[in-house]
C-alpha cells in the first residue's frame, strides 16, 4: 500500500477535484489517500464557500481516506509557511508521495528552482529586488531567472522546497493541471474554484462544474466589509496583526473611509509591492485577530488533528499513531493556542454566513465514513 499525500481547499470542490483523486487511485490503485484541508479562511485571505464539515463529507464521498485540518494559523499564510506546515503534517502521517496538480507539470524544473530558492545567498537576492519595490512574486522570478506565476506551480516549488529543507522521505509528483486558475469567464465542465466563485457571485448556476453546488454557502461581503472596517477604525495599534507590516497599516486607516467594498479596499490599498493577495491575507488576520506574537510561538503545527476517515483510514491510523512524533488528536483541547484561532475563526464564519459551523467545531471529533 503506497501513502499518498494530497494538499486541497476546496472552495469549492469540484470535477478538477473529482480528478485528481481519481487520478492518484489510477496511479496507486492500492493508495491510501491522506489530505490536509483548509477550513473556513483560506490561503489567499479568501473565505470559503464550503463548511469544514462540508469539505470533510465530501473529501471522503470522493474516495480520501484520512482527513486531517491545516490550521487557520498557519493555512492563511504565505506560499512558503502554508506549504512547509502542509507537508510537515503529512509528514507525521508518513505519507510516501505528495501527488499536486501543475501547470507546467515538470517536476524537474520545479525542484531546479527549489533549489535555487535553497542556497545560501538566495535571500540577499531576493532583497535586492524587494528593496527596488518589486512584490515577492516578481522579486523571487527575477532572483530565480525564470517567470513563473501560475498558482499551483508556485505553490509546487514551496513544497518541493519544504521537503528538501527539512530532509522529507517524501517523493513529490505532478499531474497536470486541466484549467487556468486565471480564467474567470470559461465554461467548460472543468474550470478553476476562481471561475466557480465568480459564477456564484453572479448568480450564475455553478451546477455545471461542481456536484455540491446545493452546499455552496451564502456569504455577506457587506458585513464582512463591516466587520473589517470597525476593526481598523476602532484598533489602537494595526501593527500587531500578522502581515500588517512596513506602515502599511496607515494606507488601510486612510483608504477605509473612502471605500464601500473589501474589494474596493484592496483595489486602493494594493501597489505593486503588495499585491491584491497580499492585502486580502492581510485583512482575513486582522479581522480574526491573528498577531505576530502568536503566530511567532507557532512555529510549527503542535498536533495532528483528524477531521475525518474510513474503515481503511481508521485501520491505517491505529497502526501508526503510537509511532508519531506529535500527538494525533481526534479532540482538540482549547489549551493549544492554534485551536484558539481556530474557534474564533469558526464563530466569524458563522456571522457572515449566518451558520451554526461553531457547533461543528464546539463538537471537536471526526466523522466516521463508513464505505
Amino acid at each position: 500500500m503506497t501513502i499518498i499525500g494530497i494538499i486541497c481547499e476546496y472552495n469549492p470542490f469540484h470535477h478538477g477535484h473529482a480528478y485528481h483523486i481519481a487520478k492518484v487511485k489510477e496511479l496507486y490503485p492500492d493508495s491510501l489517500i491522506v489530505l490536509v484541508l483548509n477550513g473556513y479562511f483560506l490561503q489567499r485571505g479568501e473565505i470559503s464557500v464550503l463548511t469544514k464539515e462540508e469539505k470533510v463529507k465530501i473529501a471522503l464521498l470522493e474516495g480520501v481516506d484520512i482527513v486531517i485540518e491545516h490550521p487557520f494559523v498557519f493555512g492563511s499564510n504565505s506560499a512558503d509557511i502554508f506549504a512547509e506546515s502542509a507537508i510537515t503534517l503529512l509528514n507525521h502521517l508518513k505519507i510516501e508521495k505528495l501527488i499536486f496538480g501543475s501547470e507546467k507539470n515538470n517536476l524537474e524544473l520545479l525542484l531546479k528552482m527549489a533549489k535555487i530558492q535553497l542556497e545560501d545567498n538566495f535571500k540577499d537576492k531576493i532583497k535586492i529586488y524587494l528593496d527596488q519595490g518589486d512584490n515577492y512574486p516578481t522579486a523571487l522570478n527575477k532572483a530565480i531567472g525564470i517567470e513563473l506565476d501560475s498558482p499551483n506551480d508556485l505553490l509546487g516549488i514551496a513544497y518541493v522546497k519544504a521537503i528538501l529543507k527539512n530532509n522529507f522521505n517524501i517523493e513529490p509528483m505532478t499531474i497536470q493541471r486541466t484549467n487556468d486558475h486565471h480564467d474567470l469567464k470559461s465554461d467548460e465542465r472543468i474550470v478553476s474554484a476562481s471561475n466557480i466563485r465568480e459564477k456564484v457571485k453572479e448568480q450564475i448556476d455553478v451546477s455545471k462544474y461542481t456536484d455540491y453546488s446545493d452546499q455552496i454557502v451564502s456569504i455577506n461581503h457587506n458585513l464582512i466589509f463591516d466587520l473589517i472596517k470597525a476593526k481598523i477604525i476602532t484598533e489602537h495599534d494595526l501593527s500587531k496583526y500578522l502581515t500588517v507590516n512596513e506602515g502599511i497599516e496607515y494606507k488601510l486607516i486612510k483608504e477605509i473611509i473612502n471605500s464601500k467594498t473589501r474589494e474596493e479596499l484592496v483595489n486602493k490599498v494594493k501597489s505593486k509591492r503588495y499585491i491584491h493577495n497580499r492585502i486580502t491575507r492581510m485583512l482575513t488576520h486582522i479581522l480574526i485577530g491573528l498577531t505576530k506574537e502568536d503566530k511567532n510561538k507557532l512555529v510549527e503545527p503542535e498536533y495532528v488533528k483528524l477531521l475525518g476517515f474510513n474503515n481503511r483510514g481508521k485501520v491505517y491510523i491505529n497502526k501508526i499513531r503510537k509511532t508519531l512524533e506529535v500527538p494525533l488528536k481526534r479532540k482538540i483541547s482549547n489549551d493549544y493556542l492554534a485551536q484558539q484561532y481556530e474557534l474564533r475563526a469558526a464563530l466569524v464564519y458563522d456571522i457572515i454566513t449566518s451558520g451554526e459551523t461553531i457547533k461543528y467545531e464546539l463538537d471537536n471529533k471526526p466523522i466516521q465514513y463508513d464505505e
